[in-house]
C-alpha cells in the first residue's frame, strides 16, 4: 500500500510498531515519556482524537491542523514534526537501555480517514485495540489510551468535543464502545492487522 503524504486539514490513522515485533515500551515511564514527545511534537501540528500504546506497537488518530493555522510550515515538512518525535523517542529508548539500531519497524504507517463514519470506527478500534490483543479482558480499564481521558472532566490535549459530536454525545460515545463493534470492512484500508 502506498504511504500516504500528510495534507492540511487531513484527518489519519498513523501507526507502528518495534522492529522485528519488539516492545516499544519496556517500562511505565516509557509510555508517558512517549506522550509528553507527543504533546511536544504533534500538538501544533495536529488535533489528536485518540491514542492507544501497546507493548509493540501504537496507534494515533488525528487530524493535520489546516493552512491557515500553520502558516509557517509548508505541506511537503509536514512530515518533519513526526519524524522528530519518533527519532526523540527511538535515541532516547537506545540510550536508555543500551540498545542500538532501528526501534521502529519501517517507516511510520499513515492512512488517510475519508469520512465521518471511518472515523468514528477508527477511534472506537483504537479504544478497544487492547481487548483486541487480548491484552485485557475490559478495554476501560487499560491505561495506556485515550479513553478515559473522554470520561473525566480534567482538561485534556485531545479534541473531546468534536468526537462527542460525531459519535452523537458522551452517552453515544460510551455505548458504541460497550457494544465492542467494529466494522473491519470499512477500517479494512486504514488498519495494519497482522500486528
Amino acid at each position: 500500500m502506498k504511504r500516504e503524504l500528510f495534507e492540511y486539514g487531513g484527518y489519519y490513522h498513523v501507526y507502528n510498531r518495534g522492529n522485528n515485533g519488539e516492545n516499544l515500551f519496556l517500562e511505565e515511564r516509557n509510555y508517558l515519556y512517549f506522550l509528553n514527545l507527543m504533546k511536544k511534537y504533534l500538538h501544533p501540528i495536529a488535533e489528536i482524537y485518540a491514542y492507544c500504546l501497546m507493548n509493540n506497537h501504537f496507534h494515533i488518530i488525528l487530524k493535520i491542523k489546516e493552512r491557515d493555522e500553520l502558516r509557517n510550515m509548508a505541506e511537503d515538512k509536514l512530515h518533519l514534526p513526526f519524524s522528530n518525535f519518533f527519532n526523540s523517542y527511538a535515541k532516547a529508548i537506545n540510550k536508555a537501555y543500551g540498545r542500538t539500531g532501528s526501534l521502529f519497524q519501517e517507516h511510520l504507517k499513515r492512512n488517510r480517514i475519508s469520512t465521518n463514519e471511518t472515523l468514528i470506527q477508527a477511534v472506537a478500534f483504537v479504544h478497544l485495540n487492547p481487548e483486541y490483543h487480548k491484552v485485557c479482558t475490559d478495554f476501560g480499564s487499560y491505561k495506556h489510551t485515550s479513553y478515559k481521558a473522554y470520561l473525566c472532566v480534567q482538561p485534556s490535549l485531545l479534541t473531546r468535543q468534536y468526537i462527542f459530536t460525531l459519535f452523537g454525545g458522551i452517552d453515544n460515545f460510551k455505548n458504541s464502545h460497550d457494544l465492542k463493534k467494529i466494522d473491519f470492512e470499512l477500517l479494512k484500508d486504514i488498519l495494519f492487522l497482522e500486528q
